[in-house]
């Protein structure tokens, strides 16, 4: 087990958060992760991490797995200015984490309080969350409720909720 995922199942063991956990192969995909949403009962969550254009803010976007997205749209219901997708070392600076392993467990290690939460407004009412404990060969499940009025308290992260319109491709 790598050193922050560690951490991860540390901190939620200190705040008394139950959880559930799946090793699996390295999951890169929603689809890698249907497989395991199934055996933990609850729905992996997409993790997009961000950057305005001149890096000076990151945002950690949560949506649904099937959900499709326009940044443009993101990035005017947050107050942000032209988000792109952020570089892998500022994803491994800031939340200890490499592309396919992006989480909100990731924010225990945001002391500075640097990464900005979005989180699409349909998920506060799913039961079960997952996440993968910035370590993509596993993946862990909490209830929905306690990622919300728990975790996210506890990491100082107070989400900013936004409308993932589902577009057409």
């Amino acid at each position: 087990m790598s050193e922050p995922s560690r951490a991860v199942f540390d901190f939620l063991d200190a705040l008394g958060i139950a959880y559930r956990t799946a090793s699996h192969a390295a999951a890169f995909t929603m689809e890698d992760c249907a497989a395991v949403d199934a055996r933990l009962g609850a729905l992996t969550v997409k993790n997009i991490f961000l950057t305005t254009k001149n890096r000076r803010r990151c945002c950690l976007c949560l949506t649904r797995p099937e959900a499709r997205f326009h940044t443009a749209d993101i990035s005017k219901q947050a107050g942000f200015s032209r988000l792109s997708f952020a570089p892998e070392e500022m994803l491994l600076e800031k939340l200890h984490a490499r592309p396919g392993s992006a989480s909100p467990m990731g924010l225990i290690f945001d002391s500075a309080r640097d990464v900005a939460l979005l989180v699409d407004d349909a998920l506060p009412g799913v039961p079960a969350l997952a996440f993968h404990p910035c370590d993509n060969t596993m993946t862990l499940a909490m209830d929905g409720g306690d990622f919300f009025r728990r975790f996210l308290p506890a990491v100082g992260a107070v989400p900013v909720f936004v409308t993932i319109h589902d577009f057409e491709p």
